[in-house]
């Protein structure tokens, strides 16, 4: 049974589509640190991820009449959040640009090769001497793995989401989510070997 005071999500979604929009702000207080952290693990900025949280708060408003199932609002929304931050992140690459003409050796760690190719090689120890070294080459390494990969990978494991979750956030199914998880581990255990 329900405590009187925490309404289950089923029961604001409701009171929300009665016409209680301080319902709703009931709702986004309850999970907004979940979809901000989804978001800036997805995009890596503060300020994108609070934009993309705010828009998919506004389209789960919108929206919220669609939901099928009340109960479900967590997981709706924090979909919505992890779709606009995908989006979000696949529009900065569209616009990120690397000339052709400059010289292999020219280009930055940071930047991708053409064709999506990782352009630098595995660090080594001596690269990796300290702990905020690493995980900015393992933040790097995340943005080098492909979009659902790493969005997998984010929710998983730091995120602490459930495969099933994963799922429903990113609109595949339970092993496909699995299997992005697999392949994004398997790839940063290769680069990164014993350092994880």
């Amino acid at each position: 049974m329900a405590d009187q005071s925490q309404p289950t999500d089923a029961e604001l979604v409701i009171a929300v589509r009665g016409g209680d929009r301080q319902a709703f702000g009931r709702l986004v207080q309850r999970y907004q640190r979940q979809a901000t952290g989804v978001a800036f693990r997805l995009l890596d900025n503060r300020d994108d991820a609070m934009e993309v949280v705010q828009d998919a708060c506004c389209r789960a408003f919108s929206k919220l009449r669609s939901l099928s199932d009340p109960q479900r609002f967590g997981p709706w929304l924090l979909r919505i959040v992890g779709n606009l931050a995908l989006n979000r992140r696949r529009d900065r690459a569209v616009r990120r640009t690397i000339s052709l003409d400059r010289p292999a050796d020219a280009s930055s760690s940071d930047d991708p090769a053409p064709g999506g190719w990782v352009a630098s090689k595995a660090p080594g120890p001596e690269e990796l001497a300290s702990a905020e070294e690493l995980k900015a080459a393992i933040g790097r390494a995340l943005d080098e793995l492909p979009e659902k990969q790493r969005a997998a990978l984010v929710l998983f494991s730091m995120e602490k989401l459930s495969h099933k979750e994963v799922a429903e956030i990113l609109g595949i199914s339970v092993e496909a989510a699995k299997w992005n998880v697999f392949a994004a581990r398997k790839k940063l255990k290769e680069r990164f070997g014993d350092y994880l």
